[in-house]
């Protein structure tokens, strides 16, 4: 029994220390140097007058890299001329601020030097329903008084929260988004993406199932996975491995799923 469980643990550690060999995780960057600047992913609030909502996620910053990713919401009003961003931060709460942090800094800005993707967006008339959903779910965050990098709650527990909130993003959080598995005292929950379910033992073991997400297991809030949908695995550390290439981030406009044009 020993053995299979530290074989586990090996299997569940493979991915992170990859990631750390591959030099995907940013180790020994000076956080007060680190580039922070906008990546081009944002759509230009000059010349688009509908409202946006997208979900980013990036690296975090050192070792933690390795593991997971940071989250936020960023969106845009119809007409605004600035971007709202919505995310949860560490150390706010130990300067005995509150977690949730609601700023205008650049929508597509690198964390820390750490380049984002977009995980989800809605554009026109869905967007601009979901935003009030957004900023209601991030003002009744429970969890706005702490944070705990392991195993929750952190930034993707918020993220998850949210996204409960809004089921129309679909939101498939990756498997580095550690911490989305937390339900704090609760034991079953929504999937983030509001196609399933998901069953949680303080975010340290659980089930999630899912049309959006598929099946994930989560072992010690390392979450292994496979989404027959997407023909596409999921692992700690790595992310997703898809067996074929994965389609661009669905935009809905005026209610409606489109392709990116």
């Amino acid at each position: 029994m020993l053995l299979i469980c530290l074989f586990t643990l090996l299997l569940l550690l493979a991915g992170p220390v990859f990631v750390i060999a591959s030099g995907t995780a940013s180790l020994g960057v000076d956080w007060s140097k680190a580039d922070r600047t906008s990546v081009g992913l944002a759509p230009d609030p000059a010349t688009t007058p509908e409202a946006v909502v997208q979900v980013y996620a990036a690296r975090v910053l050192s070792w933690r890299g390795a593991f997971g990713v940071h989250p936020w919401f960023a969106v845009k009003l119809a007409g605004a001329r600035s971007y709202t961003v919505y995310e949860v931060i560490g150390w706010r709460v130990y300067r005995g601020m509150q977690a949730v942090s609601v700023s205008h800094r650049d929508p597509d800005g690198r964390w820390f030097g750490a380049q984002p993707t977009v995980l989800a967006e809605l554009r026109g008339a869905a967007a601009a329903a979901a935003i009030p959903k957004i900023a209601e779910a991030a003002s009744t965050y429970p969890y706005a008084g702490e944070y705990r990098i392991w195993p929750g709650p952190n930034s993707n527990t918020f993220a998850a929260w949210v996204a409960r909130a809004v089921p129309e993003l679909r939101l498939d959080l990756p498997s580095t988004a550690l911490g989305k598995d937390y339900l704090g005292t609760g034991l079953i929950a929504r999937a983030p993406s509001g196609t399933g379910w998901q069953v949680s033992l303080f975010g340290v073991a659980g089930v999630l199932l899912a049309v959006e997400e598929g099946l994930e297991i989560n072992l010690l809030g390392l979450t292994v996975g496979v989404d027959p949908l997407d023909l596409a695995v999921k692992l700690p550390g790595v992310g997703r491995l898809a067996l074929r290439p994965d389609s661009a981030t669905p935009v809905v406009v005026e209610g409606e799923a489109k392709p990116p044009g």
